[in-house]
């Protein structure tokens, strides 16, 4: 015998039979790809059946709307990574490249660093990448920001800070 649906997987039920073919078209409309636009629908009803307070929905479509576009700008930044990353190892010796395991755990690792980055202030970012990427010095990246080496030691520290966190999730 199956257990009654809470009220809040009511309503999300609800908003699926009623809203789901809009979303899918909605997504479709804006990727181009209606394979994708299906997952991201489907993502974007599980996204709610995850959370544990479900708001109160005067304007669903906005809600659904809103919660698929961070599901699509998600899943842009990972085909650009991945594409990115992909071009990289074209560029490595075969024998250099790692198992596909190896190559699929470092994209991951690779796109939790770029949502990372993306989350920081803008010249937290900055000078983080220019310390890490293009081996610029402290004063030259104060001299290129207009701020004190002091503040540069603090931005990329705040960067690596989070870097770390990231790597122990």
């Amino acid at each position: 015998m199956s257990s009654p649906l809470s009220a809040s997987q009511g309503i999300i039920r609800g908003l699926y039979q009623e809203h789901h073919a809009w979303l899918r078209a909605w997504i479709n409309r804006r990727l181009g790809c209606s394979n994708w636009a299906a997952d991201l629908a489907q993502d974007t009803f599980v996204n709610l059946l995850l959370k544990n307070d479900l708001p109160v929905l005067h304007e669903p479509r906005a809600y659904l709307s809103r919660v698929a576009h961070g599901l699509m700008v998600d899943h842009v930044r990972r085909r650009d990574m991945e594409r990115a990353y992909l071009e990289a190892l074209a560029l490595i010796a075969p024998d250099e490249v790692g198992s596909p395991e190896a190559r699929a755990l470092m994209l991951e690792l690779l796109v939790r660093l770029d949502i990372l980055l993306d989350g920081l202030p803008a010249s937290t970012r900055t000078a983080f990448l220019l310390a890490q990427l293009e081996g610029a010095s402290y004063q030259e990246i104060a001299t290129r920001l207009g701020v004190s080496v002091r503040t540069v030691g603090s931005y990329v520290s705040r960067a690596m800070l989070q870097c770390m966190v990231l790597l122990q999730e």
